[in-house]
């Protein structure tokens, strides 16, 4: 069996370990003469499944108790409508900081059950920088600010914690879509009221999203939100008020236990450093490519480049693809080129690209 260098913005790569360990359990988890996929989710078996990943979670991100663990579904496109129907509340007005293409998306979603003000927006630089916190303006009263911590389509990347207090707005909770970054490096989770998250990127297969949200946020929903979507139901009902991506949770248990093995966010974010580091340093250094994000805010998961001669782009991705590359093409909205390289690309992987690119500029520089 050979396997190829999948560098998929999402559904993405998946650690080998975890691919064969949930192979040998297809058909017997751990004796029990199921699969997972076969399970109740209120069975002892997939019970104890849930509970271990969500400890393994807790340990990993150093989660407060004052927070909550929620596996959801729907995406993380979803949690656009679900977050504003649990939080806006009778004030109905919320803050966007809008850095990209899915923070777009967000606040478009969120004018259907509230008012949104543009608390800052990189619109101006074509979405390739964050605009710093003393630039944004919060309105009076704001239910919560969104951010998108990480952007995937293009490569932006929070250099800072958004962290209200240091602008007087410490009562105002943030949150953060963390689909592409979360698990990738250390974060304070304290600073935010709610994290939230699809799997495919860092955590496992589509279908399952997840949700930190701290205790006082919960129990505001409209009348109107869907009731399997309410926060105060999910985590009263320990994600299972209805049957929970069950499959989906287990490959995320398996993937925080690898990350445990790998030494945690301290090791995994100090590899992604070196992986990020080795792919932008020759980008930068060749006058065949470029990356035009703001330096102080490129995304260490997702890099996107062009070739200087766009005409070369389609010969570019055949022999990439020829040579075990696959998924480069960048997202139809910005063009070019996209290398997503998360938690489970190892280092060997970004190598070899690295010198695929260094032969094609070679042959057709």
């Amino acid at each position: 069996m050979s396997r190829v260098w999948n560098f998929s913005a999402g559904p993405a790569v998946l650690p080998e370990e975890v691919l064969r360990q949930a192979a040998d359990e297809m058909l017997d988890w751990q004796g029990s003469g199921m699969s997972v996929m076969e399970m109740s989710h209120r069975g002892k078996e997939f019970i104890s499944i849930a509970e271990q990943a969500e400890a393994d979670l807790r340990e990993l991100l150093a989660i407060p108790a004052n927070y909550r663990v929620l596996f959801m579904q729907g995406g993380a496109i979803a949690e656009n409508a679900i977050i504003p129907l649990n939080l806006l509340g009778s004030r109905r007005v919320a803050d966007y900081v809008v850095t990209g293409a899915w923070s777009v998306k967000s606040q478009k979603e969120a004018r259907k059950y509230g008012e949104v003000n543009i608390a800052a927006t990189s619109e101006a630089s074509a979405y390739t920088t964050v605009p710093p916190m003393a630039d944004w303006n919060l309105s009076a009263d704001p239910a919560y600010v969104f951010t998108c911590t990480n952007e995937t389509i293009g490569g932006v990347e929070f250099p800072f914690e958004p962290d209200l207090a240091q602008v007087g707005r410490g009562d105002v909770p943030v949150v953060a879509d963390m689909s592409s970054h979360i698990l990738s490096r250390a974060i304070d989770v304290s600073k935010y009221g709610l994290i939230f998250g699809g799997a495919q990127k860092n955590i496992g297969p589509a279908g399952l999203t997840l949700v930190v949200v701290r205790d006082d946020l919960l129990g505001h929903a409209m009348p109107h939100c869907p009731t399997a979507f309410d926060f105060r139901i999910v985590a009263d009902n320990h994600s299972m008020y209805n049957t929970p991506p069950t499959y989906a949770i287990y490959i995320a248990g398996l993937v925080f236990q690898w990350l445990k093995r790998k030494g945690g966010i301290a090791a995994i974010e100090a590899q992604n450093v070196a992986k990020a580091k080795l792919l932008y340093d020759f980008l930068d250094g060749s006058d065949f490519y470029e990356n035009r994000v703001d330096r102080a805010c490129r995304s260490r998961m997702n890099v996107p480049f062009y070739l200087k001669d766009g005409a070369l782009d389609d010969t570019f991705l055949a022999e990439a693809k020829a040579a075990g590359l696959l998924q480069l093409k960048g997202h139809k909205s910005v063009g070019g080129m996209r290398a997503s390289i998360y938690n489970a690309m190892p280092i060997a992987g970004v190598q070899a690209l690295v010198d695929f690119l260094r032969d094609f500029a070679a042959r057709r520089g």
